[in-house]
Order: structure tokens, then C-alpha cells, then sequence
């Protein structure tokens, strides 16, 4: 176990500019600390866990996540206003983010705990990054290190090293911005696509080409560096369990490396991060091409290639895999390197103790393409306990499921003394945990469990995908599933309890009020700063390939995400199956159709808008 005790400068109140679970957690650190908390939420997260548990908390704006938790301008503010001393941006939205990161460095009396601006930006520019690593003598996957903007450089590539080629759009991350292209035919449209999604998730429409590994597994080493050029590897995870490019279940170490190799990827880690002088954590990730012939027991060996894929200069959801094998606190350690703190152990005293994995429990039914809830409310939550299991969450039994962002519920991470007993661990844990009202992906957790080819740790990145048997998540949700059931129970005919949020100067205060023996008090549901407006009624109709359907004159969003691409304009005569505009939710781009023929009379989105569900899209007459 690493000895942790330290000495030095610490701040006073940082603020987190996130939601849901990853804020608790990095408020847990702080507090753990002796630091003060600061909250920040939307309109709909007003009843949120994280906000509950911040010291204090401030609105920033509507739902939309663009008008609130990417406000750099308004997260800013309220870090002025609360006189917070630091910003940590926990993961996604503006955490990878080297102009935010930059703007809070330029502003006095707050530090940025994360990354330098300058090494974000280098690092998170996929064909700058491949150079420095490239530098560092870790090797790279072959590739261009230069943008490409015509398709003819897509197939001389390919005549060169063969297909499929993978797009990778030079900002992008989790699949986002990625295409891959098969044959000649592919090129020019799969370049505009990466291209396309690159733009619209990352303002960057720069994309770079990479031989695609057909039998790849996904090895991520975790690092920590301090401004006096130390830098430790914590290990790897492996995160070879995805669902088109999405991890799904990340455990550590990994059960396919021999010691030697696992070696050599962690000091391959260290020497591409030194060369790029960072600073504060970030997961360094490779592809380890796997042996298609090796059996159960069998190990890859040091003569298995590996290669560069990407840094991530952020603390990752799977963190909590390396926290339970080390026992090392990163977020800890991420704010008092920020703080100016010198890390307190070498890389030898860094031990590996045990196996853990992480279960992203998601509002999601596996047996519906994983479909994300889109309401609902926890009737029933009753998480699991007992030796080596740990919950990171911030909903709570009758909490509303906030479905503006992301499906994550909560992620469950359960550790033993070996592979062996970590997943009876996780057997026993899944089955502990009893959510009622919400449909949600651990009956597909439950089954990989028993899955064969994952239990001996043969799994590829393309398992699930290409391979994998779909009707066992049928099986699975009716073996363990349980039906969503949204009805709101009898209200108190005695008792009448209401909750008030108010807001003086955008700082959120809560008045509790309860009468007996009184009607029941008719509040209309206004927004704090009265610039909430309900949301439009869900349109019906058929299903138009799950982004959107046309319903009377109106086609509307059946989920909320972004606009990649209008293939229409106002005048334009559509056809039964047209596509009239392409959305991305959940990482995936969803053709958005005309269910019958008209003329199209108004539009009501452009490339690059955020939509939310039931937004108004296109109009048919």
C-alpha cells in the first residue's frame, strides 16, 4: 500500500463542473481533504444528488447542456461568485476542453486541476500526439501524421496498407468521429462523415487515417504526473468490452498480458507522457492485437505488438478500477497536484493488489439495442454492500432519472483477491442490487458473467458486436429484467409536503413546507429564473430508426442529442423514407425520415444545434 500522507499548500473551495455521479465523487475527495465544494446545475438537474450534496451550488442556466454545463462564461462567474480557488471539471462535457482549460488559467485567483492548456491541446490532437509518442519510441499504429482532406488520400492509403482504413477525427474520442472504410467505394463518404461528426462534437473537422486492427484488445494504462517531472504508471485496465466503441464492463489488471508485456505498455505509457510534459492525471490508451488461436489460460506474451491509440488527459469513469487494485486516491492526487504538491511515492511502491471491475449501470435495455430510457422515477433503490463492493453514485430512492445527458445511473465496482473471485463478487453484487421503475443494463452484466469467452478473458473490442449471440439479451432481461413502472404512488390525503427551491443572486436555497389536514398546495413548475418553458408533448407515430418519427405535420426528436447534418429545406417536396436530417444520440448518428410524402414548410434546426426530446425538427405539409 502506497503511504499517502502529505504536506503542503491546499485550496479552499473548489468548484465541479459536472453532474451526477463523477461530481460526488470528486466532492468526497474534497471533503476528505478539508475542502469546501461548490455545485453547479442546470435547470433540470435542480433536484440533483450532486446538488444536494455540493456545500453550495449555482444555476447556470436551462436544461440544454450547451446553454448550461458548457457555459464556460457562466461556470466561471459562479466559481467568482462563490469564491471558489479552484475548478476541477470531473469528466465529459468541458473536461477535455483546452480553451476552457486555458481561460481558467488566464483567470486570477483560480487554478484549472487538470492538464496544462497547452498539453490538452497537443495531446488532444490525434496527429500531434502520434508525433510526440512517435518521439518517445512507444509505437504507433501506422497511419498519417497529418490531416487529410481528400478521399483520394483514403484509398492510396489503402492501397498501401490494405483496408479497412479507420477515419479518426482529430479531436474525437469513444468512437465519436471515427468511420471505417472497407473498400475504395467507402472513401468519400465516410471522410465526410468523420469529418462531419468531427465539427459538430469538437469544432475540429481535421481527421487523420489509421490502419484498423482487425483482433484488437483495448489495454489503458493510468498515469499521474507532478510539476516536478515525476511521473507514475498506475497499472492497466482492460476495456476490451465494448459496444460499438462504448465500454461497457473495464476491469484491471488485464487477464490476457504477461507481466513482461504489461511492463512494457505501462513504461511506454510513462515515456509518451514525459515526452509531452504533462502534468496531472490521464490515461494513456493502446490496442494489444490479439491471438485468434490462443486458448483459455493462455497469455499474450512480449512478442504481442501494441500500439499508441490516444490519451485521454482527463480522470476516466473506469478510474475506480485502478483506485480499488492500488488503493491510490487519483482524484486526490489530481487536486493537490494542482495545488502544487510533489507526488509522495516512486513507482516501485506502486502495487498491484487483487482484481476489479466496474459495471456502468445504465437506464438501458440491453435487449432493445440498449436503448436508453427516456423517464421514469426509482421506485425501488436498494444497492448492494459487503466486503470489496463499491457504489459510486448520487440518485436516491424516488429520484426522477434526469434523461437531458447521459444514461448513467451509477457505476459498481467490486474488487477481490483474484479474477476468480471478483466475478462471484460481481455475481453476488448484481444481484443485490434491486432498482425498480427504471429499466437498466445489469441483467446484461449479470449474463456476461457467465459468458464463456469473457470468463476466460478471450474477448476482443468487436465480441459484442460481431460475435456475440443477441438473443441471449433477451434471455437475459426476461431472467432478470424488471418492468419500468412509472405511476406515482397515492398522494398523503393528511399530510401535504412540499419542496421550494429558491434563488437569491443564482445561489440555490431549499425551504421545505408541510401542512396537515390542508389541500394540497397547486405550485406551477416555473424554472428559478423563470426561463424554463415545458417541454413539447412526445410526438407518436411509427419509429423512423430511432432518432425521430413524423407525427401529423410534425417530425420531432425522440431523444435528445445533435444535429449533424439538414438534408432538407423549406419548399423541398420528400418522399415515404427520406432522410430529412441526421441526429447523433448516444454516440451514434440516427437517420431522421419522412414517414410519408409532403412538402417540407419549415425547418426548425441547423447543423450543429443541440436538440432535446420532442423538439420540433422539421414540418411537413
Amino acid at each position: 500500500m502506497v503511504e499517502l500522507s502529505v504536506d503542503g499548500h491546499m485550496f479552499e473551495k473548489v468548484l465541479v463542473a459536472n453532474r451526477g455521479e463523477i461530481a460526488v465523487r470528486v466532492m468526497r475527495a474534497c471533503e476528505e481533504l478539508g475542502v469546501e465544494t461548490v455545485g453547479i446545475y442546470s435547470e433540470a438537474d435542480k433536484h440533483g444528488g450532486h446538488v444536494r450534496y455540493a456545500d453550495e451550488a449555482y444555476n447556470v442556466g436551462p436544461a440544454r447542456a450547451a446553454d448550461s454545463y458548457l457555459d464556460q462564461e457562466a461556470i466561471i462567474d459562479a466559481a467568482k461568485q462563490a469564491d471558489a480557488d479552484a475548478i476541477h471539471p470531473g469528466y465529459g462535457f468541458l473536461a477535455e476542453n483546452a480553451d476552457f482549460a486555458a481561460r481558467v488559467e488566464s483567470t486570477d485567483g483560480i487554478t484549472w486541476i487538470g492538464p496544462a492548456s497547452d498539453a490538452m491541446e497537443s495531446l488532444g490532437e490525434k496527429t500531434k500526439a502520434r508525433k510526440i509518442m512517435q518521439s518517445a519510441d512507444v509505437p504507433i499504429v501506422p497511419g498519417t501524421t497529418d490531416p487529410v482532406e481528400d478521399p483520394a488520400a483514403v484509398t492510396s492509403f489503402g492501397e498501401d496498407h490494405g483496408y479497412p482504413i479507420a477515419i479518426k477525427a482529430e479531436g474525437g474520442g469513444g468512437g465519436r468521429g471515427m468511420k471505417i472504410v472497407e473498400s475504395s467505394d467507402e472513401a468519400e463518404e465516410q471522410l465526410e462523415s468523420a469529418k462531419r461528426e468531427g465539427e459538430a462534437y469538437f469544432s475540429n473537422d481535421s481527421v487523420y487515417l489509421e490502419r484498423y486492427l482487425e483482433n484488437p484488445r483495448h489495454i489503458e494504462v493510468q498515469i499521474i504526473a507532478d510539476h516536478d517531472g515525476n511521473v507514475r504508471h498506475l497499472g492497466e485496465r482492460d476495456c476490451s468490452l465494448q459496444r460499438r466503441h462504448q465500454k461497457v464492463i473495464e476491469e484491471g489488471p488485464s487477464p490476457a498480458l504477461e507481466d513482461e508485456l504489461r511492463e512494457e505498455i505501462g513504461e511506454a505509457a510513462r515515456r509518451g507522457v514525459a515526452a509531452a510534459d504533462y502534468y496531472n492525471a490521464g490515461t494513456v490508451e493502446f490496442l494489444v492485437e490479439e491471438d485468434p488461436e490462443r486458448e483459455g489460460g493462455e497469455l499474450l506474451g512480449s512478442d504481442a505488438n501494441f500500439y499508441f491509440l490516444e490519451v485521454n488527459t482527463r480522470i476516466q469513469v473506469e478510474h475506480t478500477v485502478t483506485e480499488q487494485i492500488t488503493g491510490i486516491d487519483i482524484v486526490k492526487w489530481q487536486i493537490r497536484v494542482a495545488a502544487g504538491q510533489e507526488l509522495a511515492f516512486e513507482q516501485d511502491d506502486v502495487e498491484i493488489d487483487g482484481h476489479a471491475f466496474e459495471f456502468r449501470i445504465n437506464a438501458e435495455n440491453a435487449a432493445n439495442d440498449f436503448a436508453p430510457a427516456t423517464s421514469g422515477e426509482l421506485d425501488v433503490y436498494d444497492p448492494p454492500g459487503g466486503i470489496g463492493v463499491r457504489l459510486d453514485d448520487a440518485l436516491r430512492q424516488g429520484d426522477e432519472l434526469v434523461t437531458d445527458y447521459d444514461s448513467m445511473i451509477a457505476k459498481l465496482i467490486v474488487g477481490g483477491s483474484d479474477r476468480a473471485e471478483s466475478i462471484e463478487r460481481g455475481k453476488r453484487a448484481l444481484g443485490e442490487y434491486d432498482i425498480e421503475g427504471i429499466e437498466t443494463i445489469i441483467p446484461f452484466h449479470r449474463l456476461m458473467l457467465t459468458d464463456e469467452r469473457f470468463v476466460e478473458g478471450r474477448h476482443t473490442t468487436k465480441y459484442l458486436d460481431e460475435e456475440f449471440d443477441r438473443d441471449r439479451f433477451e434471455a437475459a432481461q426476461e431472467r432478470w429484467g424488471q418492468t419500468a413502472d412509472t405511476t406515482a404512488g397515492d398522494e398523503d390525503d393528511d399530510v401535504t409536503e412540499r419542496e421550494f427551491t429558491m434563488e437569491v443572486n443564482g445561489k440555490r436555497f431549499e425551504v421545505n413546507l408541510e401542512e396537515r389536514g390542508a389541500p394540497p398546495i397547486e405550485v406551477p413548475e416555473t424554472g428559478a429564473g423563470g426561463g424554463s418553458q415545458p417541454r413539447p408533448a412526445r410526438s407518436g407515430g411509427g419509429d423512423s430508426g430511432g432518432g425521430g418519427g413524423a407525427s401529423g405535420d410534425e417530425v420531432r426528436a425522440e431523444m435528445q442529442g445533435t444535429i449533424l447534418e439538414v438534408g432538407v429545406s423549406e419548399g423541398d417536396e420528400v418522399e415515404s423514407g427520406d432522410v430529412l436530417c441526421v441526429l447523433e444520440a448516444m454516440k451514434m448518428e440516427n437517420d431522421i425520415v419522412a414517414e410519408r410524402a409532403g412538402t417540407v414548410t419549415a425547418v426548425a434546426v441547423s447543423e450543429g444545434d443541440s436538440v432535446d426530446m420532442g423538439d420540433t425538427l422539421v414540418v411537413l405539409e
